[in-house]
């Protein structure tokens, strides 16, 4: 028997069908579960994402089963879904969902999204990147403990910038750092400002931080990954749902709580009494965009010392001052 379309809801609730199937193996939360959640961060999760261009991983089975990306919405959507023109990094163009409510979401996790990968900009001004990301990544061999170390080392070099940056687990093991910017910067430049900011950090901190690109390089150590913010880039988004067993949730925190958490405590059965207690860490990030201009000087004092630009991902075509786009093991051979 073929179910009903789903239909739009004030509550968004009924555009779930198949609530009973189970996504998450370790407490066997459902794809109902998964709804309720996005339900209940609603307010925070649309701060944080809300206007957004969103990438979808969808994962038919749930969790432990097979996933593909899609970035373009289906021909058969609903005519009341709200899409906006996304570009991939060789120019080709694809009508992607736009993070518009909480009916927006809810109809893409009945498409089987667990989490959603944002775009860096308003759909309303693709022009002017107005985030920040900085990923601390961790390399084999690195726990969350060396992360909590580098994030210390990133907040105080924020501070010495006068940036507020506002930290959020990955839903994995690392931590990403969001800055919210004032519309003023492109990719390009916010891209700059992330390669300056790794690069600082390895100064400081050369025992614990890299800024190496080739993993050759990096050793045992924390990769501020800066090509997150390469043009066209998305990251998984804030109250977002990781497709683990544990049903983890990508969530924002307090600086002074980084040394006091670990990220896999934090899942959809966890996260209402976190909202109780703590509310949304990132309540405040949208009243007071940030300037990119610290780190744009710091680019150009890096630049003057003679420092080529980073290594780009191989997806993206050679870039002006770019320094030669092979392991530096091979080119030694070469």
């Amino acid at each position: 028997m073929t179910q009903p379309a789903p239909r739009r809801a004030a509550s968004g609730r009924d555009l779930i069908t198949s609530a009973d199937k189970v996504y998450f193996a370790e407490h066997g939360e459902t794809k109902g579960d998964l709804a309720d959640h996005y339900l209940r961060v609603a307010g925070p999760l649309l701060r944080a994402m809300g206007g957004r261009p969103v990438l979808l991983q969808r994962f038919p089975d749930g969790a432990g089963g097979p996933s593909f990306f899609q970035k373009r919405v289906p021909k058969n959507a609903p005519d009341w879904l709200q899409t906006t023109i996304v570009e991939t990094p060789n120019g080709t163009t694809s009508q992607a969902l736009v993070a518009a409510d909480i009916d927006h979401v809810l109809w893409a996790v009945n498409l089987g999204c667990l989490g959603f990968h944002v775009w860096p900009y308003l759909a309303g001004d693709a022009e002017h990147v107005d985030e920040l990301r900085i990923d601390l990544d961790p390399t084999p061999g690195v726990t969350f403990e060396h992360i909590q170390r580098a994030a210390a080392e990133l907040r105080t070099l924020l501070a010495e910038a006068g940036v507020t940056g506002y930290p959020k687990t990955t839903g994995n093991r690392g931590l990403h750092v969001y800055v919210r910017l004032q519309p003023r910067w492109d990719a390009y430049q916010v891209r700059s400002a992330a390669v300056a900011i790794a690069r600082e950090l390895e100064r400081r901190r050369p025992d614990l931080i890299t800024a190496a690109w080739w993993k050759e390089e990096r050793g045992q150590r924390v990769f501020v990954d800066f090509n997150q913010n390469a043009p066209h880039k998305t990251v998984f988004g804030a109250w977002s749902v990781r497709a683990r067993p544990g049903a983890q949730v990508s969530t924002p925190l307090r600086w002074d709580e980084i040394n006091q958490v670990h990220p896999d405590q934090f899942t959809i059965s966890s996260l209402p009494a976190r909202l109780a207690e703590v509310g949304d860490p990132w309540r405040a990030m949208a009243d007071d965009p940030q300037s990119l201009e610290p780190f744009l000087a710091m680019a150009e004092r890096d630049q003057a010392a003679g420092l080529p630009d980073a290594p780009w991902p191989p997806v993206y075509p050679k870039q002006p001052g770019e320094p030669p786009r092979v392991a530096p093991s091979r080119a030694r051979k070469t």
